[in-house]
């Protein structure tokens, strides 16, 4: 884990960068329909071993300053930041009232995951 970065940073930042990868990988072919779908499989399942590469230390080093569910909290949360924007950027689509409200909920799910009772 590099030193110069708090402990608590370095599995977002590697979570971020990972999810990064995936969405590219679950989507990206979306805005390429007329490949053929044995070259976006390839594609993305090539795009997936960075996605895992960075994912495993996330977790790894993540497990010394967070809980197994506090991991899987801040992962999905990254996950809907990072399809946000890249439905908004990649996909050019745009996002309705209702995706926030839902974002908005799960938000709200992950204050309950962090918050000790």
């Amino acid at each position: 884990m590099p030193a110069f970065l708090p402990p608590t940073l370095v599995p977002i930042l590697l979570l971020v960068a990972s999810n990064i990868f995936m969405t590219f990988a679950w989507y990206g072919h979306l805005k390429h329909k007329s490949a053929p779908l044995i070259i976006a499989i390839l594609a993305s399942w090539g795009i997936a071993l960075f996605e895992y590469c960075l994912a495993v230390p996330a977790n790894r080093f993540g497990s010394a300053v967070y809980s197994t569910a506090q991991l899987k909290t801040i992962q999905e949360v990254i996950t809907l930041l990072v399809f946000a924007g890249f439905s908004v950027l990649w996909l050019k689509e745009p996002l309705g009232w209702n995706h926030l409200v839902g974002f908005a909920f799960i938000a709200f799910g992950a204050f309950f995951i962090f918050h000790k009772w």
